[in-house]
């Protein structure tokens, strides 16, 4: 079986801090926060009024979309054909006709289109069954995201939707990855997108008491591993990343921002919601990465946390950090930070923008920082970058996604060093 080293040669982000690559990662560095009053619907009703929102949002304007090709699609479809666009333009790919029939995408989604299925059912009530535009179920299926994008660019090798909750933007680079290991595909597009900031997605968050209610201060909502955190924020968006075959990006010259180096991925088995007690699974996940690289982890200079700014989660994914990680962790060698802090919790798109913050970090050598922690909670005992970005040569980056179901992802990213 061939086993080919697996490069990022494209990058493409929509977030709530910017509309492209630059705008994000800048804002990011700078400390920025997205979060902000929820504009897509009346909240009057809504014991949460806040969300990190992708702002100045028109991809017809954009050259993202066809305006006569938005009916057929869901906010979250939008955001991935954006973020697609950002990212192969950016690897400036040229595919042969034989690489368009192996190249593939795989789109992470954790819901799917709530806003069409919201719409769709809306219609029923008011108008009846027969009023129910024809675009609605392709508007709604999580696998949408990645056949638009594969109609958009003629990727004609497998696509499909990763979906694990928080975790599916991570699981789809990591089963990307393996295609591309065993010679299977030559580049495959891939990442996350996620668009749930509707009314059943706020209010079915709000139900479970996840969300942060700190309504009169939105950019100071999301606090990561502060005391005062009080659960998360609802983000919105799109990460995707061009993933290509090392052999075949050095042969053409290609910019380089990391290597895919390990993939682990494992399960609690423990509950619904909650993550297990000191966070086990989180470990397996983590060292399974790093196995998968062969990195020790005294060589891993910054993890991209999960850390979602709810009380139990934040402890647990600490635990997990110090238990995979020792004294490394707990010695303040390892520089761990949540951009969560600055665009809110983007569940399905999470794991792709967070894996290609990493990518960056690598690349520049400039780690963002994880705002708004004024007041460190004792049980979260590592160094967080707290507030402001820093600078340091990263050669290994991880990033941790963790999802209800008690599914995990690692993704161990490294320094190409040629």
């Amino acid at each position: 079986m061939s086993n080919h080293r697996v490069v990022i040669t494209g990058l493409g982000l929509v977030t709530p801090v910017g509309i492209g690559t630059e705008a994000s990662w800048r804002a990011l560095l700078d400390g920025e926060s997205g979060a902000g009053p929820i504009t897509q619907f009346d909240t009057e009703k809504f014991r949460v009024k806040i969300a990190a929102e992708v702002k100045g949002w028109d991809p017809v304007a954009a050259g993202f979309i066809e305006k006569k090709k938005l009916k057929e699609m869901d906010r979250f479809i939008e955001f991935a054909l954006g973020a697609a666009k950002l990212a192969l333009d950016d690897a400036s790919l040229d595919l042969t006709e034989e690489e368009h029939d192996r190249a593939g995408c795989f789109v992470g989604v954790g819901l799917g289109g709530l806003q069409t299925l919201e719409k769709a059912k809306q219609t029923v009530l008011e108008k009846g069954p027969g009023r129910i535009s024809p675009y609605s179920i392709p508007g709604i299926i999580a696998n949408l995201a990645a056949g638009h994008i594969t109609m958009q660019h003629g990727l004609r090798g497998p696509s499909m939707a990763t979906t694990s909750a928080c975790s599916s933007g991570a699981h789809a680079i990591g089963e990307a990855t393996e295609w591309i290991r065993r010679g299977r595909a030559p580049v495959m597009v891939v990442g996350g997108a996620e668009a749930t900031v509707t009314p059943v997605g706020i209010g079915g968050f709000e139900a479970m008491f996840a969300l942060s209610r700190r309504n009169d201060d939105p950019m100071g909502a999301s606090r990561p591993f502060d005391k005062d955190r009080d659960g998360f924020l609802c983000g919105e968006g799109a990460g995707i990343l061009v993933l290509e075959n090392l052999e075949r990006a050095k042969k053409r010259g290609a910019k380089i921002y990391g290597e895919v180096a390990g993939y682990g991925a494992t399960s609690d088995a423990h509950h619904l919601t909650a993550i297990a007690p000191g966070g086990a699974g989180a470990v397996r996940s983590m060292r399974m990465a790093l196995e998968d690289a062969g990195v020790a982890p005294t060589d891993v200079d910054y993890v991209n946390a999960h850390g979602t700014s709810t009380p139990i989660g934040d402890v647990a994914e600490s635990q997990a950090i110090s238990t995979a990680f020792g004294a490394h962790a707990t010695d303040k060698h390892l520089w761990v930070s949540s951009t969560k802090s600055m665009i809110g919790h983007l569940l399905g798109a999470a794991g792709a923008v967070e894996s290609a913050i990493c990518a960056l970090a690598i690349a520049t050598g400039r780690v963002p920082p994880t705002i708004n922690l004024a007041n460190q909670d004792p049980e979260c005992k590592l160094d967080y970058v707290a507030n402001t970005a820093r600078e340091r040569r990263i050669r290994h980056a991880l990033n941790n996604s963790f999802g209800f179901g008690g599914t995990n992802c690692s993704l161990l990213l490294s320094r190409y060093e040629g």
